[in-house]
C-alpha cells in the first residue's frame, strides 16, 4: 500500500501482529472512505476517543477491536413544525400556518399597544395592503405587523439550533427594522439597549450588565439536554426581567417562547388579549409563585390544542 505524501493514512491493525487488516484505509485530507468505514469516524478514533492508536510516520495504526464512536441521533421535527414549513414554502392559504401568522401577530402586537384590529392584521397578511379605514393608522403598527410575519417565519425555519445572543438580536432586528425607532440615534435596532429602563415600575438590568446576564442565562438554559415546559417559562420570565432591548422585549420574548416549544416538541401557545392581565401577573410573581404564569400558559396551550385538533395535526399531551 503506497503512502501518499499529501494524505494521512489510517490503518486498522491487529494488536498481536501489528499488520494491516484487509487494506482498510482512511484518507484524512481528501475526505474519502474506503471499505465500510467513514472519515468522520476515523478522526474521532484517532484524536479524541482512541488512546490505543499509534501515529507512525504518516500512518495512524488503529486496533481492529476499537469501538466506533456513536453518532448523534438527528433531532426529530414536531408534526406542527413540519406542517408550518411545508405550508409556508407552498404558500398555502387557509391552513394552520395562515392562522398562526395572523393570530400570533395580532395578539402579540396588541398586547404592546398596536391599534390594528384582527381583521386589519389578516388583511395585511393576505393582501399586503391595509384596506379602507376611517381612522388614522400608525405607520409603525403596520411595519411591525409585517415584520412580525417575517419573525414568525424566521423562528419556524431557524429552530434547529440552540439559542444564542446573535439569534435573539436577529429577532429584534427583524421586528424593529424600518420603524420610527430605527431613525433615533439612541435606539439600537438589533442590539442591546443603551439607556436604563423599567417595566411595570420594576427595575431592569443596567445596559453595562446585559451581556453578562444574557450570557449566563443562555449558558444555563442551553446546558439542559431536554428543557421542560417549566424551563421554557423560566427562561421567558428571566429574559423579560433582564429586558435587554430598549423596546420590543415582550414580542421578542414571546417569539422565543413559541420557538422553544416547537423545538422541544411541546404544544406552543399564543397569549391572547383576554389572558394579558394574568400573563403579566404571572411574570411578576414567577420568582415566588410559579403557578400563576404556568396556569395562564397552560390555558393558552389548551386553546392552541383545539386549533391543532381543528386542522388535524397530531401533538403530544405534555
Amino acid at each position: 500500500m503506497p503512502i501518499s505524501a499529501r494524505n494521512t493514512i489510517f490503518v486498522l491493525y491487529n494488536d498481536t501482529s501489528n499488520l494491516p487488516i484487509d487494506g482498510i484505509y482512511f484518507s484524512k485530507r481528501m475526505g474519502r472512505k474506503t471499505g465500510n468505514c467513514k472519515t468522520n469516524s476515523s478522526k474521532l478514533l484517532c484524536t479524541r476517543q482512541n488512546k490505543r492508536g499509534r501515529f507512525i510516520g504518516k500512518t495512524w495504526n488503529i486496533p481492529i477491536d476499537t469501538a466506533l464512536p456513536e453518532r448523534k441521533k438527528a433531532q426529530s421535527v414536531s408534526p406542527l413544525l413540519k406542517v408550518l414549513r411545508e405550508q409556508k414554502d407552498g404558500q398555502m392559504k387557509g391552513g394552520i400556518y395562515h392562522r398562526i401568522q395572523i393570530d400570533f401577530t395580532y395578539n402579540s402586537n396588541h398586547i404592546e399597544g398596536s391599534r390594528l384590529t384582527h381583521d386589519q392584521t389578516r388583511y395585511i397578511f393576505e393582501t399586503n395592503t391595509i384596506g379602507v379605514t376611517d381612522e388614522a393608522i400608525n405607520v409603525d403598527d403596520i411595519i411591525e405587523t409585517t415584520n412580525h410575519f417575517r419573525a414568525v417565519d424566521y423562528i419556524n425555519q431557524e429552530s434547529d439550533c440552540k439559542l444564542t445572543e446573535t439569534y435573539i438580536k436577529q429577532l429584534h432586528l427583524i421586528l424593529k427594522s424600518g420603524t420610527s425607532d430605527e431613525r433615533k440615534d439612541w435606539f439600537r435596532v438589533g442590539d442591546y439597549k443603551e439607556f436604563p429602563n423599567e417595566v411595570g415600575g420594576n427595575n431592569t438590568t443596567m445596559p453595562e450588565d446585559i451581556h453578562r446576564e444574557m450570557k449566563a442565562l443562555l449558558k444555563e438554559y442551553n446546558s439542559k439536554k431536554q428543557p421542560t415546559f417549566e424551563d421554557i417559562l423560566d427562561f421567558h420570565q428571566r429574559f423579560e426581567a433582564i429586558h435587554p432591548f430598549q423596546d420590543g422585549n415582550g414580542r421578542v420574548g414571546r417569539l422565543i417562547m413559541f420557538r422553544e416549544c416547537l423545538r422541544n416538541n411541546y404544544v406552543p401557545f399564543i397569549i391572547t388579549d383576554d389572558l394579558k392581565i394574568f400573563y403579566y401577573n404571572g411574570l411578576r410573581n414567577w420568582p415566588h409563585i410559579k403557578g400563576y404564569l404556568t396556569d395562564t400558559c397552560l390555558t393558552a396551550q389548551d386553546h392552541f390544542k383545539a386549533l391543532l385538533d381543528k386542522f388535524r395535526i397530531k401533538y403530544e399531551n405534555n
